[in-house]
């Protein structure tokens, strides 16, 4: 492993602006249109929200990159597109589809930092090239490797860089306390709904219980899904024990039916659960894929208390265990590429409302996740 250092501080924003998409897909920047405007044009059938490996997705992501990119340089169209991601299914799987949904060639660099020996493997595809590699040093090399192949970055190539786990709290290496956060916002969030009826180690096998991959297709993978359920096994509607044999005979298939059984018997719980209950309720049949606003908020707000808080003289192990961390190496790139023309654009899954404040939160002196100054780690 190579040895590690500290660059520093710095925001994200310092080499992104606010060219920023989280789940909702709605710029930051609010020069770009966002799906509300655009989902016609960009060929959808619908506006509801499309998830991040499907080719909704990427047709809106490269509608939005060619509309910016006319924008700022109409005589210099993108022909090329460079994806930094930290998964191999789902980050892969979204190159491809920008690439085939913007008629673009890609490389793509795909890491997760391990502990076995370095290996870099390349992997051919449609529109491109996908490396994957088992540091996060090897960026530089990936870097070498675009000119060596005449990838040319320059003003008509697109840079989409993943938000997190990628460039924040990079996978392998800092990706740990992102979930820490979530875990902690969970629990806290149950905990002040249910005040003294919270068990927190009831919690904690309910939530370890129904993240499983088993339970997926229940869950729908979606952790507002999942802390919703928690709550309401909490409130004592229904035993965890229950709830998994339901699910595991089908009499419980998705979290709709849940979502009815709640409904059906939200009389019987206490009337602050109710109110969760019925926004919940709500959001979802209006489409929205973050319905527990509550969750999500604290989330943001454990989110930036563990970002630049520890002083400079903090061992490094010390602050990639306890605090969210930039990726030097992904910077260095970033920064490298923007002074070469390219257009700098960060793709995030992670929902609105756990990173961007809300106005009464902008009046209490929050700031966006990606303009809040952090430390910066890498090799």
């Amino acid at each position: 492993m190579n040895e590690l250092n500290y660059y520093g501080r710095a925001a994200v924003s310092e080499f992104l602006g606010n060219n920023i998409i989280y789940r909702n897909l709605i710029p930051v920047n609010p020069e770009i249109p966002g799906l509300p405007e655009i989902w016609e044009e960009a060929g959808l059938s619908s506006i509801k929200i499309p998830r991040k490996t499907t080719p909704e997705y990427a047709a809106v992501v490269a509608f939005m990159l060619k509309y910016i990119a006319n924008q700022n340089n109409p005589r210099s169209p993108i022909e090329r597109v460079v994806f930094i991601g930290d998964t191999h299914l789902n980050d892969g799987m979204a190159f491809q589809n920008i690439c085939r949904a913007g008629d673009w060639f890609g490389m793509a660099f795909i890491a997760a930092e391990r502990s076995d020996p370095f290996e870099v493997e390349m992997e051919k595809v449609n529109l491109g090239t996908i490396v994957l590699a088992n540091r996060w040093t090897a960026l530089k090399a990936f870097e070498e490797y675009c000119s060596q192949e005449d990838f040319h970055v320059d003003t008509q190539t697109a840079v989409l860089l993943d938000l997190d786990k990628t460039t924040l709290g990079a996978r392998g290496r800092n990706d740990k306390v992102i979930d820490q956060i979530r875990i902690e916002a969970a629990n806290q969030t149950i905990r002040k709904l249910l005040g003294d009826e919270f068990d927190e180690q009831d919690f904690s096998t309910s939530y370890r219980c129904l993240n499983q991959p088993e339970f997926h297709p229940f869950t729908a993978d979606n952790q507002d899904y999942l802390v919703y359920i928690c709550m309401i096994i909490g409130s004592g509607l229904i035993s965890l024990s229950e709830l998994t044999a339901d699910v595991k005979s089908e009499k419980m298939a998705t979290f709709n039916q849940f979502l009815k059984f709640s409904e059906d018997n939200k009389h019987s719980l206490p009337l602050n659960l109710c109110r969760v209950h019925d926004d919940v309720f709500n959001l979802v049949n209006n489409g929205d894929p973050t319905p527990f606003k509550n969750f999500r908020q604290e989330e943001f707000r454990l989110t930036i208390s563990r970002m630049g808080q520890l002083p400079a003289d903090t061992p490094l192990e010390i602050l990639l265990k306890e605090e969210i961390v930039i990726t030097q190496e992904v910077r260095q790139v970033a920064l490298s590429w923007r002074e070469k023309g390219a257009l700098l654009f960060g793709l995030s899954d992670k929902p609105d409302e756990a990173s961007i404040p809300t106005s009464r939160m902008v009046s209490e002196g929050y700031r966006p996740i990606h303009q809040i100054e952090t430390n910066i780690i890498g090799a």
